[in-house]
C-alpha cells in the first residue's frame, strides 16, 4: 500500500465516524435540553437519515460528470460547517430543522465519494479496505466513550462546540485527500439503470435496504430495550463499544478473509449470521451471556457486511458510474432501509412488542438472504484499461 494515501484517508475516516459517534448517542440529549419534545426530537432526528436517501445520488452525479470527486468533497465539508455553524444562531425547532436539513444535505454527500475515492487507490488491493476504514471505528469509539464522560462532568450544551471541533477535522481531512484515477470500463457506454437492472445488481442493492431495515430497531430501540430490562445505562454504553470494538478486529482481518473466501459468500454469512445475532436479542435479552454473545456478531453483520457490500458495489459500478454506484448503495440501504426499519419498529414496538420488533428484523435478514442467495450470483466483468 506503498502508493495509497493510508493516513490521509484514515483521517477523514476517524472524523467522519466521531461526528456519528456525537451525534447518534448526545444529540437527542442535546435537544431534550432545549425543551423540545419527543416528537420534535424524532423529526429533527430523522432528518439524518432522510436526506441520505436522495442527496448522495445528487452529489454523486455531478462528481461522475465532472470527474473532480476530491473538490465536490471538499465542496461539501466546508458546506457542512457553515450550515452547522447555524446551531449557534437560534435553538427554535423550524430554525433547527432548516440546519438540520441543510447540515444533513452536504453531509451526506462526502462518504460514498470517499469510499469510491478509496477503492480506486487501492486497485486491485480492495482487500485492504478494511484496514482504512478501522479508523472510522476508532474514531466513534473514541468520541463516544470520551463525551460520556466528559457530559458526567460538564453541560451538554457543550455538545455543538465538539460536534463543530469535529467537523473542522472532516474538512481539513477533506483537503488532503488526492484525487484518484478514474479508470475506462466497459459499463462505460451503458447508463447507469442498465446496470443497475442486472439480476445479480438489483438482488444486492433490494438484500441491503433488507439489511438497513433489519438494523433498523437496532439503532432505533436497543438502549431503551436494555434498560427495560434492567442493564444499567454504563452496561448498555459497554455494549455498543463491544460492538464497534469488534468491528474493528473483522477490519484488521478482513484482508485475509478476502483471500480465501469471495465477497459473495462473505455477505450471505453476514446475512445468515444477522437472523441469528436478532432472535438472540429478541428472546435472550434475560441471559446478560447472550447478550454479550449477541453483540460480538456485529463483527459480521456489520463489519464484514459492510467490507462486502462496498466491495461488490466497487465490482458492478466501474469506470464513470463508480461514484454513483457507492451513492446508490447509501442512499437505498442507509436512507430508504434505515428509515423504513425506524418507522416500521416505532410502529411495531407497543404493539406486537419489543420481542417481535427483533424477530420481524431477523425475518428482515432472512429475506435479504433469500433474495441475494437466488439472483446475486457475480458475473465476470471486463478488467479495466487506465484512460
Amino acid at each position: 500500500m506503498s502508493n495509497v494515501p493510508y493516513w490521509r484517508l484514515s483521517g477523514f475516516y476517524f472524523f467522519y465516524f466521531a461526528f456519528v459517534g456525537a451525534m447518534s448517542p448526545f444529540w437527542g440529549l442535546y435537544l431534550r435540553s432545549l425543551a423540545f419534545d419527543a416528537f420534535q426530537i424524532g423529526v429533527l432526528m430523522s432528518l439524518l437519515q432522510v436526506m441520505r436517501i436522495f442527496a448522495p445520488n445528487i452529489w454523486g452525479h455531478i462528481a461522475d460528470r465532472s470527474g473532480r470527486r476530491t473538490a465536490i468533497v471538499q465542496l461539501a465539508a466546508l458546506g457542512s460547517v457553515l450550515a452547522f455553524a447555524g446551531v449557534f444562531l437560534g435553538s427554535g425547532f423550524w430554525w433547527l430543522f432548516v440546519v438540520m436539513a441543510a447540515l444533513s444535505f452536504f453531509w451526506s454527500a462526502s462518504l460514498p465519494l470517499v469510499e469510491a475515492m478509496t477503492l480506486s487507490h487501492l486497485g486491485d488491493r480492495t482487500d485492504a479496505y478494511g484496514r482504512i476504514r478501522l479508523w472510522g471505528s476508532i474514531g466513534f469509539i473514541v468520541m463516544v466513550v470520551g463525551l460520556g464522560y466528559a457530559f458526567d462532568q460538564v453541560s451538554i450544551g457543550w455538545l455543538p462546540w465538539a460536534v463543530l471541533a469535529v467537523m473542522l477535522g472532516i474538512a481539513a481531512f477533506a483537503r488532503v485527500i488526492p484525487e484518484a484515477d478514474i479508470l475506462a470500463h466497459a459499463n462505460d457506454p451503458h447508463s447507469i439503470w442498465e446496470v443497475v437492472k442486472r439480476p445479480e445488481v438489483a438482488s444486492l442493492l433490494v438484500a441491503c435496504l433488507l439489511m438497513a431495515v433489519t438494523h433498523g430497531p437496532y439503532y432505533t430501540f436497543y438502549s431503551i430495550y436494555l434498560v427495560d430490562h434492567g442493564y444499567d445505562k454504563s452496561t448498555v454504553g459497554w455494549l455498543w463499544a463491544l460492538g464497534v470494538i469488534c468491528e474493528i478486529g473483522i477490519f484488521l482481518v478482513i484482508p485475509r478473509i478476502f483471500a480465501r473466501v469471495t465477497a459473495r459468500r462473505l455477505i450471505l454469512a453476514s446475512f445468515a449470521l444477522a437472523v441469528v445475532r436478532f432472535l438472540l436479542i429478541a428472546w435472550g435479552v434475560e441471559s446478560p451471556w447472550l447478550v454479550w454473545g449477541a453483540q460480538t456478531l456485529h463483527a459480521f453483520t456489520f463489519g464484514t457486511y459492510h467490507a462486502a457490500a462496498v466491495a461488490l458495489i466497487h465490482h458492478h459500478f466501474r469506470g464513470r458510474h463508480q461514484a454513483r454506484g457507492q451513492a446508490l448503495y447509501t442512499s437505498l440501504s442507509y436512507g430508504v432501509g434505515g428509515t423504513i426499519g425506524g418507522l416500521a419498529s416505532g410502529l411495531s414496538w407497543e404493539t406486537p412488542g419489543p420481542a417481535w420488533t427483533f424477530t420481524f428484523a431477523a425475518g428482515s435478514a432472512a429475506l435479504a438472504w433469500l433474495v441475494y442467495a437466488a439472483w446475486g450470483k457475480t458475473k465476470s466483468v471486463p478488467a479495466p484499461s487506465k484512460l
